[in-house]
């Protein structure tokens, strides 16, 4: 399933959006309001699993981002039959684990993932509900390089332009939803 302009454009339509959240000058869009849609839930799910499908290689996991990703990577997985892995903010995750710190506007952060999550060279689509500045899709990528898998594409649902984000992931981005 391809996704069409009315697809797109109907998903837009179920989104809320928030001004001067969490800060002035922001404005935030809520992927929550998609999931309390049925209808925008069903169609989401599906435009993302055939965007899954689709990448050539074919992805070997799914590994999705803290915390609105986990919304997606598992059912993702689900659909695909394949592993999922989640990338958890630091001190989260139990046993041994690979470190990536990253840049935010105010400071910085760390995800981890663990050690034996992944089977080196997994090919692996790395999951998120938004994609900003992408410091966070590229520290992602990092973790998964570093357990010598592949990233194939960062799948993301909603993605903003003006802030170039896909400029600083090492991996293709794709998104369903472009402001």
């Amino acid at each position: 399933m391809s996704a069409s302009l009315t697809d797109i454009e109907y998903l837009k339509s179920c989104l809320k959006s928030y001004p001067d959240f969490p800060k002035p000058g922001i404005l935030f869009y809520d992927v929550f309001s998609l999931l309390s849609q049925p209808k925008a839930f069903n169609l989401l799910v599906d435009l993302l699993v055939s965007r899954a499908k689709s990448y050539d290689p074919p992805v070997t996991a799914i590994v999705a981002l803290d915390s609105r990703g986990f919304l997606f990577g598992p059912i993702i997985a689900l659909k695909l039959n394949i592993p999922f892995v989640p990338i958890r903010k630091k001190n989260k995750l139990p046993g041994k684990v690979l470190k990536a710190t990253y840049q935010l506007e105010y400071g910085e952060d760390t995800l981890e993932i663990q050690q034996d999550a992944l089977e080196k060279g997994q090919a692996v689509l790395l999951v998120d509900d938004l994609i900003a500045t992408g410091g966070t899709l590229e520290a992602g990528c990092n973790l998964v390089k570093q357990l010598g898998c592949t990233v194939s594409s960062c799948l993301v649902v909603m993605e903003l332009n003006g802030l170039k984000g896909r400029d600083n992931v090492s991996a293709p981005v794709d998104s369903l939803i472009q402001y």
